[in-house]
């Protein structure tokens, strides 16, 4: 911390603009400890809280418009991609709409505060067609709140955090260790979790390849929700299709004299 504030001394309102930038576009730097930095530095080395505010506001909503246009024009295959590189690819698209389904644009406004959410969020808004106002008055709100509380809490620990980064400076390369230790035990564990999750789908697979050749052979159910089919933006043809929460009500349509594939995201 104490090297961050620094630099953030030397450099000023464009390195926090640009790493707010860098990282809401996707750049795995985190911000959080440039927020952190820059609000010890208000009131106390001339730097101003409504001014580095201002430049949260503008460099954060320019990035994820950029995502938002994606997701309104290539939307689906921007999804594919964010979630092939999450953490949790199997739940990544299912667990962003439902926050939008429970949330709606209020999705934005905490979307920053929730990992994974935050990357996908914009391009989900713009997938669902959001209006641009809508869109920009929820995420210009989700950016000042984050904003401004990550360096309020900077403001107002500022003596802490300079006394943290100086026993930092002082532990040096051990520290690091430390901390590269502590990510890798959490990366480790969040792939044994999708490990074990995979584990769990005790149910035979089919590829898309293999239900074309075996078409006239086989049933398929569609057991994709009402938001998802409008999602997706098509149904699949000549399969039978009811919400999967209904599942017990239609289970007399589905024949029982060949194989059953069930579909679902």
């Amino acid at each position: 911390m104490h090297q961050t504030l620094e630099f953030l001394l030397k450099h000023g309102y464009w390195v926090l603009g640009a790493w707010v930038m860098a990282e809401q576009l996707g750049v795995p730097v985190p911000a959080l400890p440039i927020l952190l930095a820059m609000g010890a530095l208000t009131g106390v080395a001339g730097y101003s809280f409504p001014i580095a505010t201002a430049v949260v506001l503008v460099a954060a909503v320019s990035a994820d418009s950029a995502w938002y246009l994606l997701g309104r024009t290539k939307g689906h295959s921007v999804l594919k991609l964010l979630c092939r590189i999450s953490l949790e690819p199997d739940s990544c698209v299912s667990s962003a709409r439902s926050w939008f389904k429970k949330l709606g644009a209020w999705a934005l406004v905490v979307a920053k505060f929730v990992p994974g959410l935050s990357t996908i969020a914009t391009p989900m808004a713009g997938l669902s067609r959001m209006p641009v106002w809508k869109f920009l008055s929820a995420d210009a709100a989700g950016s000042l709140l984050w904003g401004t509380s990550i360096m309020g809490l900077g403001f107002v620990f500022r003596e802490q955090l300079e006394h943290a980064g100086e026993v930092a400076a002082r532990l040096g390369r051990g520290l690091i260790v430390v901390i590269a230790g502590v990510v890798a035990l959490w990366l480790g564990w969040k792939q044994w979790q999708r490990r074990r999750f995979l584990k769990s789908l005790k149910v035979a697979r089919i590829t898309p390849e293999e239900v074309l050749e075996r078409l006239t052979e086989i049933a398929i159910v569609d057991l994709r929700s009402a938001g998802e089919i409008e999602w997706d933006g098509m149904k699949i043809p000549g399969a039978l299709w009811f919400d999967r929460k209904e599942l017990g009500l239609h289970h007399q349509k589905i024949p029982r004299d060949r194989d059953v594939i069930l579909y679902c995201t």
